[in-house]
């Protein structure tokens, strides 16, 4: 029996199943990760589910050969194909394919005839449509969802130029937010650069030790020394030292939450109160839930200041994950709140924390349940230039941090803008009558 994900729809407009709108429905496969020829020198991407993000795929982590695919159930699958997760916690999960690629069996891949329907509106519409796709995975030790299910799929499609509009309106906003997503990825990668280069490998100090120029402008060129001397952790450069993460805070402390059961702590909240999961390693704009001064006073919630650091402490995958505050706000106990000296400075501190994660999980993982406590963190050795070349790097990336807060809450309003359409486009509540000369160049 097919199943059937519409309501009422304008006259015009027609319910039809994913397989009547498709040229092919199909899944992709493993080749034998036994046989090197398999994956060694692959040309074509090979999708993950976990590879997944409701936008554009360009490339993936894995490649298969020529070879790979004619020993496997893989495909090799055109651009415009849509992918979606058919098995496990990313159940209903979707892709969009840039350029052929291939795909492993947990995908089913979507191949649209452009003459029956619109490929990016076939996306919207799945991506409207996801929590009810989880409500029909079935499975108790995973939830999945089954080819056939997917194929029998309904929704309503308008003509197809009015499909091509609907996804010209939709598409042109996940384009804009995917924009600023990649964006914040290159301004981010810049900051690690130089972190990197300065506090990891300690390039200044080598080049002025080999008496080279460093390359940096003269007044900072002089906060490096030209020498190293060993530590706890290794050569170092001369005069910098070895301390704990506290050393640069001027304070560390943990949230809190209040009771649940109390509604004069919740409703009407207007504090922002972010848990771990929200933790995405950015810029922390705004909360899932708030709560109120009630709440702030009747409970260990500290109210932090713009700047703070939140660090997850708890529960893989979350533990080592972290947000900066772009307004006074409040967690729950399972991040602490760390307030960088301003000799240091908040990117300084940042970055140092992201680049001491990796030991900080290993830690975790050892422990009873992949925690570890303020105590663990405040502790933690790490590498502490003198101050005037930490304050040098904050003051430096600091209009890049700056930027991606910007470009952040661009991007959070027109997620809003998106979801507020959305409905309204794909149920035909909110018509698009005709296509303009400038949007039909574009579809």
């Amino acid at each position: 029996m097919d199943t059937e994900l519409c309501g009422l729809i304008p006259d015009d407009w027609r319910v039809r199943s994913v397989e009547d709108v498709c040229l092919r429905v199909t899944s992709g496969g493993t080749p034998s990760r036994h046989e090197p020829a398999h994956f060694v020198g692959g040309s074509w991407p090979w999708a993950k589910t976990q590879e997944l993000h409701d936008t554009w795929l360009d490339d993936t982590e894995e490649h298969i050969t020529n070879e790979a695919v004619a020993c496997s159930s893989a495909k090799v699958l055109p651009l415009n194909t849509v992918l979606v997760a058919m098995y496990g916690a990313t159940v209903g999960q979707l892709g969009l394919l840039r350029r052929p690629m291939t795909c492993n069996q947990a995908c089913c891949a979507l191949i649209v005839d452009p003459k029956e329907a619109d490929y990016r509106y076939l996306f919207f519409q799945l991506l409207y449509a996801r929590s009810e796709l989880k409500g029909l995975a079935t499975g108790a030790a995973q939830q999945n969802l089954s080819g056939q299910l997917i194929r029998s799929l309904r929704f309503p499609f308008p003509p197809i130029r009015e499909q091509r509009a609907i996804a010209h309106i939709l598409g042109a906003l996940d384009d804009k937010i995917e924009l600023n997503r990649q964006m914040n990825e290159t301004l981010e990668a810049m900051a690690r650069a130089l972190f990197k280069s300065w506090f990891i490998d300690f390039d200044p100090v080598h080049a002025k030790a080999e008496g080279h120029d460093p390359g940096l402008p003269a007044d900072i060129a002089a906060l490096f020394p030209d020498s190293f001397e060993d530590s706890e952790l290794g050569e170092i450069p001369k005069g910098w030292k070895v301390g704990a993460i506290e050393s640069l805070c001027k304070s560390i402390t943990s949230g809190g939450t209040p009771a649940r059961m109390n509604p004069l702590f919740w409703i009407n909240g207007t504090i922002p109160w972010f848990k771990t999961g929200e933790l995405l390693d950015g810029p922390l704009i705004e909360s899932e839930e708030h709560i109120t001064e009630a709440a702030l006073k009747a409970s260990s919630c500290k109210l932090w200041p713009a700047g703070t650091i939140l660090f997850a402490l708890y529960a893989s995958p979350t533990v080592g994950r972290l947000g900066v505050l772009t307004c006074p706000s409040t967690s729950n106990q399972a991040a602490a709140g760390l307030i960088a000296k301003p000799e240091f400075g908040v990117p300084f501190l940042r970055r140092t924390l992201l680049e001491a994660r990796v030991r900080l999980q290993t830690i975790a993982v050892g422990a009873a349940q992949q925690n570890i406590n303020q105590g663990v963190l405040k502790s933690h050795r790490t590498v502490i230039p003198c101050a005037g070349v930490a304050s040098t790097y904050s003051r430096l990336v600091s209009s890049l941090d700056e930027q991606q807060v910007s470009l952040k809450r661009q991007a959070d309003t027109l997620f809003v803008l998106r979801d507020t359409l959305l409905p309204k486009l794909l149920s035909g509540e909110l018509r698009v009558k005709g296509v303009d000369q400038s949007m039909e160049a574009h579809v």
